[in-house]
């Protein structure tokens, strides 16, 4: 066992043992079964399991490397992008060299799609795709961890305990990262641990000084460090999010200072929802390698900051709640710096870049989320307007400080 193999992706002589298994497994099966076809499935429980096993034997007869289960994943992708977006767009990747690898910090919103959205876009750019970090909190089941390691993705170890063993792991992953880019593979990694729910978007600077610590092992200095990384921002933004009502329940919870406890299937429920569910249009705004004198972790987090707004695009749906919460200033009870009259500059901004766009096609969006918004119990629709008006507030106060 080498000091990598029990978090890495992987590897091509791996690949046929893994799926052999998986195809054998009833796991993968009644899986598919149950999200695919539940009636069928409670209706005719024979016979649904055998032609899904069959169908997906069928479709990974032929894989025996990565590159084979990754190019099914991309039609998967592709079908995911034509059946749940109203349009798929992407920015800055043409300003990448693909000779490059590149450590992507991205904004988190969805589990399974945010670095699948990228992955796409370079995939379609002609660019090589990266390893995902992935938490192993969303790896309990053996059926999924296989799943994502035959994906590129490597395991994060959230999970340990002690301090001693905390800083093995990290110690392992800044390692394990720093080698995957010396090896001319680009790594993908959220900002932070877990979605940000309420829309708002900041970097973690404990995740920068994780990079470091293999750095600081080697003595080489945090400036020169994080150049040698080619760290780049990258701003993944939806017109609606299909996991916000899940989102909205966390977050009222949590403003009442109870525990939220995530059933035992919660999570697997939000990457089914986020993959399958409509997001309306997903846009990808891929920054500029981060080049520079850095002091430190903050400052380096700033400037991630600062990227992931100017790339952020913003929607209707952003526009329209920002618009709702105005008219209720009494119930913003988490955004008590910004002023009526600021909050209508902010809004007025961020129309202009609809300013192209028929009145008629606005009216329409903005009837949509309205109608989104006022599906959700009213209990939870100021946290769902919340979580859609942050990232108006966020761009404007980031970039405003800038």
């Amino acid at each position: 066992m080498t000091q990598f193999d029990d978090i890495r992706p992987y590897r091509d002589d791996e690949v046929r043992a893994v799926i052999d298994k998986l195809t054998s497994d009833n796991s993968l099966v009644d899986t598919v079964a149950n999200y695919k076809f539940p009636r069928m499935s409670k209706w005719v429980p024979g016979l649904m399991p055998w032609l899904i096993r069959k169908r997906i034997q069928h479709d990974l007869g032929d894989v025996n490397s990565v590159k084979d289960f990754q190019d099914i994943v991309a039609n998967y992708v592709a079908r995911s992008i034509k059946t749940s977006t109203s349009g798929f767009s992407f920015t800055g990747i043409d300003k990448l060299d693909p000779k490059q690898s590149y450590l992507f910090i991205s904004n988190h919103r969805d589990i399974a799609m945010d670095p699948a959205f990228l992955n796409y876009a370079l995939y379609l750019s002609n660019h090589n795709t990266f390893e995902i970090a992935i938490g192993d909190n969303l790896l309990t089941h053996p059926l999924a961890t296989d799943l994502m390691r035959l994906n590129r993705t490597f395991i994060v170890k959230r999970s340990v305990e002690g301090i001693r063993n905390k800083l093995a792991a990290m110690t392992q992953l800044s390692h394990y990262i720093r080698h995957t880019l010396d090896q001319k593979t680009s790594v993908w990694i959220a900002q932070r641990e877990g979605r940000a729910k309420n829309g708002i978007d900041k970097t973690d600077p404990t995740i920068l000084k994780m990079f470091y610590i293999h750095g600081k092992k080697q003595r080489i200095p945090f400036s020169e460090y994080i150049n040698q990384l080619n760290i780049v921002p990258v701003a993944i933004s939806y017109e609606y999010d299909p996991c916000d009502y899940l989102k909205a329940k966390e977050l009222e919870a949590r403003s009442h200072h109870q525990d939220y406890e995530k059933s035992d299937d919660e999570d697997l429920q939000s990457i089914i929802k986020g993959i399958a569910q409509p997001k309306g249009r997903v846009h990808v705004g891929v920054g500029t390698p981060l080049k520079g004198e850095f002091e430190n972790a903050d400052q380096v987090a700033a400037l991630i900051d600062q990227q992931i707004a100017e790339n952020y695009q913003l929607y209707v749906s952003n526009i329209v709640a920002l618009e709702r919460l105005a008219l209720n200033w009494k119930t913003v009870s988490s955004l008590p710096e910004l002023t009526r009259e600021k909050m209508g500059e902010i809004r007025d901004q961020a129309k202009v870049a609809w300013n192209k766009v028929e009145h008629k096609e606005f009216a329409n969006k903005a009837r949509e989320f309205s109608q989104r918004v006022a599906e959700q119990p009213h209990h939870l629709q100021q946290y769902m307007l919340e979580m859609y008006a942050n990232p108006i507030i966020n761009k404007y106060q980031v970039l405003k400080a800038k």
